[in-house]
């Protein structure tokens, strides 16, 4: 059984920081691309940044240059750096990634359970 167990959210103040931390465990061949989802109040989920096997960074125009993403291939973890948080940054912060279980096999979607990320003063 696979699984994605973030941690590292919080309560800040508008401009501070945190960083969340998304480790995937359990029997699997690989991770292919690994990204950030977050759901606001009221909101859709929206994709916040994505990175692939090649740490290929991609980013919401809204957390560009706030925030950066990034993984450690090794220990199997991915990573959020938010910094300079607005209040619009609150929300459920959610850890996806695809895995494949066996050589050229088909991709598999996986979620973690969510972070409460809130932003306010």
């Amino acid at each position: 059984q696979v699984q994605l167990m973030e941690s590292g959210g919080g309560s800040v103040q508008p401009g501070g920081s945190l960083r969340l931390s998304c480790v995937a465990s359990g029997r699997f061949y690989s991770i292919k691309a690994m990204g950030w989802y977050r759901q606001g109040p009221g909101k859709q989920r929206e994709l916040v940044a994505a990175v692939s096997t090649a740490a290929t960074a991609n980013y919401t125009d809204s957390v560009k240059g706030r925030f950066t993403i990034s993984r450690d291939t090794y220990k199997n973890t991915l990573y959020l750096e938010m910094n300079s948080l607005k209040p619009e940054d609150t929300a459920v912060y959610y850890c996806n990634a695809r895995f494949i279980f066996r050589f050229l096999g088909p991709e598999f979607e996986f979620w973690g359970q969510g972070t409460q990320v809130t932003v306010s003063s």
